[in-house]
């Protein structure tokens, strides 16, 4: 199947914090919060939440089509996404301006604090699924500039583009009309637990509700592993326990690519889970959300020795 994933590109800047920040917040003066941390260290890393799934869906022998904008600086970034297998030809250069940028500080317990600069981002209302080169059979509307994202739902619906809705960080910015309108068309959605809460609140939308025009509903959960409701059903896929943990950033990320690998050769929605919380470890033992190795061999090993009663599920794409 063919695959178009629209959303963020960005540079992550990641810094870490050597204590805790719930130690330095104030509760009784939360009015008037103003902190200062002073971090460890920082690394620069290609990143954004297309350009991550992408990566790891190329890591595991696909080759998806990223639709986004970025600025002139972005030739580096697009070098190192091709040579690892992703298809940039939907990428376009606003000239002037930098491509996103993701500043995030992590404390010793991977709480994260950040802040999202969209630059080039801001354009991505500018390109169009009509315009594409060739229509994809399933597409991806993550995080992205807003107006964008409203689009993106409209175009998909009137080309009768089925897509995977994973609001996530906008889901504060996309107000309840807009955050319906994408969930009624949509096929899949992904979100985190605290982020369904902001859309239950939102549009007093439930799971029944929701399913009564899409497939699947997915929940991540953190380490306590991701909930899928689809055909009646619930279904719990646990996390794979990583050997170390070295950054969290990504990690959701990763999951939605391992996940999209197993939904791209037809496998059930628990396998799909089971492929992305395989993913999203891979991810969090590495550094950036761009920074994790996979070849389908050793996936599959470890996928293996994560699900022994499920390893046959695999041999469809490994």
């Amino acid at each position: 199947m063919k695959i178009v994933l629209s959303g963020s590109i960005a540079f992550d800047y990641l810094m870490t914090f050597p204590g805790h920040f719930k130690d330095h917040i104030l509760l009784d003066k939360i009015e008037r919060l103003s902190l200062s941390f002073l971090v460890d260290s920082m690394v620069r890393q290609p990143g954004g939440i297309a350009a991550n799934i992408a990566y790891t869906l190329a890591q595991l022998g696909e080759r998806p089509t990223v639709m986004a904008t970025v600025g002139e600086d972005f030739k580096d970034h697009r070098a190192w996404l091709e040579d690892r297998g992703v298809d940039t030809s939907e990428i376009k250069i606003i000239p002037d301006l930098y491509t996103a940028s993701f500043f995030v500080s992590t404390d010793r317990s991977n709480a994260q604090i950040a802040s999202f600069y969209p630059g080039a981002m801001a354009h991505a209302s500018e390109i169009s699924f009509h315009d594409l080169r060739e229509k994809p059979e399933i597409a991806v509307i993550s995080p992205n500039d807003p107006e964008a994202m409203k689009k993106y739902v409209k175009e998909c619906a009137e080309l009768n583009i089925p897509y995977l809705y994973d609001p996530s960080q906008q889901v504060v910015r996309l107000n309840a009309e807009e955050l319906e309108g994408g969930i009624h068309h949509c096929r899949m959605l992904f979100c985190n637990d605290y982020e369904f809460g902001l859309i239950k609140d939102k549009t007093g939308l439930t799971i029944e509700g929701i399913l009564e025009n899409s497939d699947l509903v997915l929940i991540t959960c953190g380490e306590e592993g991701a909930n899928l409701y689809f055909n009646g059903e619930e279904f719990h896929a646990p996390v794979v326990p990583p050997k170390n943990i070295a950054d969290p950033t990504g990690v959701g990320d990763a999951f939605r690519g391992g996940f999209l690998k197993g939904y791209l050769h037809g496998l059930s929605f628990p396998t799909c889970a089971r492929m992305g919380a395989l993913s999203a470890t891979y991810c969090l033992e590495s550094e950036g959300p761009q920074g994790h190795k996979i070849t389908l061999e050793t996936f599959r090993k470890r996928f293996q020795e994560s699900f022994v009663e499920h390893a046959e599920e695999l041999d469809k794409v490994v």
